[in-house]
């Protein structure tokens, strides 16, 4: 069974602000850990070209999939399809981070965090026996990643694969039962991009790609409950990145 990385200490389903602010800010330490410390070790080791940053937002879907597992309150097992939605635009918003360490003009090497987000719909809620169920602070997915890229003129085309894990925020309460509210390593993650991008100057670079990541995920939840699902993502995301 999975295991919480930050504990909920309230047993109400009230926000805890002092307790959310530590556990994002351990979540933002871990991130910066995933994003920056292959890319030290690869500057160590190998003359870089160059190093590249990049933030994006955009437009995240989630298609259905399904949900099983085990009610903490009855023990019955419950298996429903869920059509989730990603409400990208909704506080927390979707968004990324990305890594690029180039060691020639064609070939890179990085890490890259993702902000996905997956709400159930209401339907599927009632159905299978929850009152909320959400990965939205977020469906965290964090990736190490290989970057290949070609010339287009005045713009450059690219693709990435990458391999890591998923570490969702769990918002889920089953009806009757306790609130699942903390941030859980769920297992295994890939994502995919293709993209086109082109120089602003020396420094600074616009994108923009199509995205798509895929989890598998299983879940504990309060009081001996569990959750499995595999969640996949597609976005078209906008993006500016930083060289030095």
């Amino acid at each position: 069974m999975c295991r919480g990385i930050f504990l909920k200490n309230s047993e109400t389903n009230s926000f805890d602000l002092p307790e959310l602010f530590d556990r994002s800010l351990k979540m933002a330490r871990l991130i910066c850990s995933f994003l920056f410390l292959p890319i030290f070790v690869l500057t160590q080791n190998v003359n870089a070209q160059s190093i590249e940053i990049g933030v994006y937002g955009g437009i995240q879907s989630s298609p259905h999939s399904r949900i099983t597992g085990k009610h903490s309150t009855s023990g019955a097992q419950y298996s429903e399809l869920v059509g989730w939605e990603g409400k990208s635009f909704d506080a927390p918003i979707y968004y990324g981070i990305r890594t690029t360490f180039w060691r020639s003009d064609k070939l890179s090497y990085g890490a890259e965090f993702t902000h996905t987000k997956a709400y159930a719909p209401n339907k599927a809620l009632q159905s299978a026996g929850f009152d909320r169920l959400e990965f939205t602070d977020g469906h965290n997915i964090i990736t190490l990643n290989i970057n290949k890229r070609w010339e287009l003129g005045e713009f450059n085309t690219y693709s990435l694969v990458g391999l890591g894990i998923a570490i969702p925020h769990v918002d889920a309460l089953p009806s009757g039962g306790l609130h699942t509210f903390e941030y859980q390593y769920s297992g295994p993650a890939v994502r995919g991009a293709v993209g086109l991008s082109r120089k602003l100057n020396d420094k600074f670079s616009i994108f923009t790609e199509y995205q798509f990541t895929a989890s598998d995920n299983k879940v504990s939840l309060r009081n001996g409950g569990s959750l499995n699902t595999k969640l996949l993502t597609n976005a078209i995301n906008v993006g500016v990145s930083y060289n030095f």
